[in-house]
């Protein structure tokens, strides 16, 4: 999965419409250059992509010479869904596949999000228990490589981590934190 793909398809979902400077603008805004390590210039591809792809519709404007407009296409949304829901749901993906699901979780209603923040904490014991697992297997087999324990063990570490972070914020999100899809902001 790209992060890139999953943050542009959401900020046009997010405005309706938009542009390349836009969604770049609204990318700088959450920090995406860093911590999806996005470079701008895969923004415009991402988005002449996915417009290839049938994913979003492309307008020309004619008052203004080589801006296009980008609106979501109904098979956009259901990519930009399925690969958010994938994004929250696994405990394996890379950091800015998270990062992305976090920034557009409010994309989600609450039900949802708490459900997939479970399955999330889920596949992380899966991964902290295999972790654990192969440190055993590796003490015992190669006592001269016992070094790399230490790597699995940051992955065990790392797993419990993220399973207690998601689980405050199902916790947060069942306290009603945050305005969710379908949710009236003055409630």
């Amino acid at each position: 999965m790209s992060a890139t793909r999953l943050l542009v398809l959401g900020v046009v979902q997010m405005h309706g419409k938009a542009h390349g400077y836009l969604v770049r603008s609204e990318l700088l805004s959450w920090g995406a250059d860093e911590w999806a390590h996005i470079k701008f210039g895969s923004i415009y591809h991402a988005l002449r992509q996915l417009a290839k792809e049938g994913l979003l519709t492309s307008t020309d404007i004619a008052d203004w010479p080589g801006r296009v407009d980008y609106e979501m296409a109904p098979p956009g949304e259901e990519e930009f869904l399925r690969l958010l829901r994938e994004a929250l749901r696994q405990g394996d993906n890379r950091p800015g596949m998270l990062g992305a699901a976090i920034v557009l979780l409010p994309s989600l209603r609450r039900e949802e999000a708490i459900g997939l923040l479970k399955e999330r904490i889920a596949s992380l014991s899966a991964v902290q228990g295999g972790a654990a697992e192969r440190v055993d297997e590796t003490a015992s087999e190669q006592p001269d490589r016992a070094h790399v324990r230490e790597l699995l063990g940051l992955w065990e570490h790392s797993a419990a981590s993220q399973a207690a972070w998601a689980q405050g914020l199902i916790d947060r999100l069942e306290a009603g934190a945050y305005v969710m899809y379908g949710e009236n902001p003055a409630s």
